[in-house]
């Protein structure tokens, strides 16, 4: 068994990502899902499609939810799913970088990949002093 992922995010940028990644990576180890929260979305009603694509990803070590932006209403949304009783951990600041981590270290239980989820998003941040 392993670790669903769950992407959930503004319009556009979930499927984007998982498309960068299966360009990196020709199969992708874990499942994948995402679901787009529109602008117009109604919070109650993505709250019930987002734990439907929740249980559907969980075969039995849980779900990594991963959200664009902290505080909007995707991470808002993922936030809430572990109250329906899910086994879920989100992790928001979603990037390329965070992806293809968690997806490399595919073998990893739910808690030690949420942090290795952060630990990659952070560390495929670089500025350039020039």
């Amino acid at each position: 068994m392993s670790v669903g992922v769950l992407l959930m995010t503004h319009e556009d940028v979930g499927p984007a990502l998982v498309a960068a990644a299966r360009h990196v990576m020709a199969q992708l180890p874990l499942h994948v899902d995402t679901v787009e929260v529109p602008a117009s979305a109604d919070p109650a009603q993505m709250l019930a499609t987002a734990a439907q694509h929740a249980r559907a990803l969980d075969a039995g070590d849980g779900v990594l939810t991963l959200t664009d932006l902290y505080g909007a209403t995707p991470c808002n949304i993922a936030q809430k799913l572990g109250g329906l009783g899910a086994n879920v951990r989100c992790v928001s600041g979603l990037n390329l970088p965070m992806l293809l981590r968690v997806l490399n270290y595919a073998d990893k239980p739910l808690a030690e990949l949420a942090e290795i989820a952060a630990s990659g998003g952070r560390g495929g941040i670089f500025v350039d002093h020039a």
